[in-house]
């Protein structure tokens, strides 16, 4: 199967596979519920919505022998609001947990495939800038030695094209391991097995933050979350050691308030329900957290200016002319993987500007701009004089 080639699946071999009826694998795909990739993968196919089990982000391969695998998507973590009674109540039968840092990035898995390895999106994209990142900063023994695992990280550094964050210990953009599951069950490592076998080959993990006594976490965890927002982090991913549970997350308020920032920069692009999430989360934490008046009064504070501040800027700057875009500088280890991404964004419907502008030891640099074009055009429109 070479170059643009589309392998036509033997339908009754996949439907048997994945567990499904022959007719309800041909509604998904004319549906397009199960989307075939395109350019150099369309062997793969992914999961636009979860089907009988299978979470939506999953991916199908059907390898060149003709033999068909899967690749499960990451579960949703679910979210604490309230430390204490959440960890009681979700871990009620276990004694002891650890804390990880919930990093800042974006969220990808990685196989290998015909020799290479490849990094899947939370949606199941293969997205070419992280897969030709994978490739050199995870050692590819490991996935011919355990062709059977899936390695899910946080891809994290400045030179982002999705979550900029200049607050870790990288000046580009590192892979962060959090979880490594088998690939036909989606069953996880037990957390020690899985940072054991990261650290054997060197791959860099998500920081370990403690292992807790259940009766003590929540009031551990609590000023672990103080420390981390200070340094502009976001937050923990708590864990029973054997993975029996689902883990849970709990985030810092300079996090949130971060998030909210970048949020109303581009007020008329996000979805309500991710700013409203973010401004609850406060309340819940305040009261958790028993502040007094002026500590709540900082709070209240430092969340206003995350909401006016950002969209009182873009407002001015649209109102003097400017458009209104995110601006990133990313590094490219292959002329072909930039033309690989420009056409990604494409067909994500991404509107941006990539350009070159030299290279750096060895490297091609690229300043990449995405255009807002939803809240430029609908603040000129309140400039114009329009209604909204």
């Amino acid at each position: 199967m070479k170059g643009s080639e589309k392998p036509e699946l033997d339908m009754e071999k996949t439907a048997l596979f994945l567990g499904l009826s022959v007719s309800r694998l041909e509604r998904l795909l004319e549906k397009r519920l199960l989307s075939r990739n395109w350019g150099k993968y369309t062997n793969f196919f992914r999961f636009e919505t979860s089907v009988s089990g299978i979470e939506r982000g999953s991916v199908l391969l059907q390898k060149h022998n003709g033999k068909l695998d899967l690749i499960l998507g990451f579960p949703k973590i679910q979210r604490a609001m309230l430390l204490e009674p959440s960890i009681n109540n979700h871990f009620s039968e276990i004694d002891k947990l650890i804390v990880e840092e919930k990093m800042n990035g974006y969220n990808v898995r990685v196989i290998e495939n015909a020799g290479k390895l490849i990094a899947f999106t939370r949606s199941g994209h293969i997205c070419p800038y992280s897969t030709e990142k994978v490739n050199y900063l995870l050692d590819p023994s490991f996935f011919r030695q355990y062709p059977d695992l899936v390695v899910h990280g946080e891809m994290a550094g400045p030179e982002n094209p999705y979550v900029s964050k200049n607050i870790y210990d990288t000046q580009t953009l590192d892979f962060f391991v959090f979880d490594i599951r088998h690939k036909k069950t989606g069953q996880p490592l037990q957390v020690r097995q899985r940072r054991e076998l990261a650290a054997s080959f060197g791959f860099k993990q998500v920081p370990f933050l403690g292992e807790f006594a259940r009766k003590e976490a929540a009031e551990k965890i609590m000023q672990i979350i103080k420390e981390l927002g200070e340094m502009g982090h976001e937050g923990v991913v708590i864990k029973d050691l054997d993975m029996d549970l689902a883990p849970i997350k709990y985030t810092c308020s300079q996090s949130n308030c971060a998030d909210l920032e970048h949020a109303f920069k581009f007020y008329n692009e996000v979805g309500r329900d991710y700013l409203y999430s973010r401004v609850v989360r406060e309340g819940f934490q305040t009261v958790e957290w028993d502040e007094d008046e002026e500590t709540m009064d900082q709070r209240c504070l430092r969340l206003g200016r995350s909401i006016i501040s950002p969209m009182a800027d873009s407002v001015r700057r649209v109102g003097n002319g400017e458009k209104l875009y995110d601006e990133v500088t990313l590094r490219f280890q292959s002329p072909q993987t930039l033309q690989e991404f420009e056409e990604y964004f494409r067909r994500l419907g991404i509107d941006a500007i990539f350009d070159r502008v030299g290279y750096s030891g060895g490297e091609l640099m690229v300043n990449l701009q995405k255009l807002n074009q939803s809240t430029t055009d609908k603040t000129e429109a309140m400039w114009e004089g329009n209604l909204w």
